[in-house]
């Protein structure tokens, strides 16, 4: 390796990707395909960056599709800010959605875990309730 490239694990190290992932997004076009050094592959400090931006778009939730579209988005340059802000605003809409569903959960479960201490008759009330049907979001 020279002073510009890294193997996997140097990589792996720097972009906070673990090496099967790197492989993984490499099989399906997210990584460009690594130059190979004999059975090594090789990769540049462009990979460094790209495999940055990939990890930390899945940890706000994109999908691998959004993924590849702002990647697509980002090698065309500023005119492509106003379709970046369309893939963000429609995710977000959907983490909206996530959180109204998680909050209806936490009620769900925050009073079937309420049930279970104030029980007077035998048995689970929220086994019960899970088996009834009555235990509703």
């Amino acid at each position: 390796m020279t002073e510009d490239t890294m193997a996997i694990g140097a990589l792996s190290r720097r972009s906070g990707c673990n090496i099967e992932t790197i492989r993984y997004y490499e099989r399906i076009g997210l990584l460009p395909k690594a130059s190979r050094r004999g059975r090594y592959r090789s990769y540049g400090v462009e990979d460094v960056g790209r495999l940055t931006f990939v990890r930390r778009a899945r940890e706000l939730g994109f999908t691998l599709e959004d993924v590849r579209a702002l990647l697509d988005l980002a090698a065309g340059g500023h005119d492509a800010c106003s379709d970046a802000r369309q893939i963000a605003a429609s995710h977000l809409l959907e983490v909206r959605a996530k959180i109204t569903d998680l909050q209806a959960m936490e009620r769900a479960l925050a009073l079937s875990v309420e049930q279970c201490d104030t029980a007077k008759m035998p048995g689970c009330p929220m086994i019960t309730a899970l088996f009834s049907g009555t235990l509703k979001l």
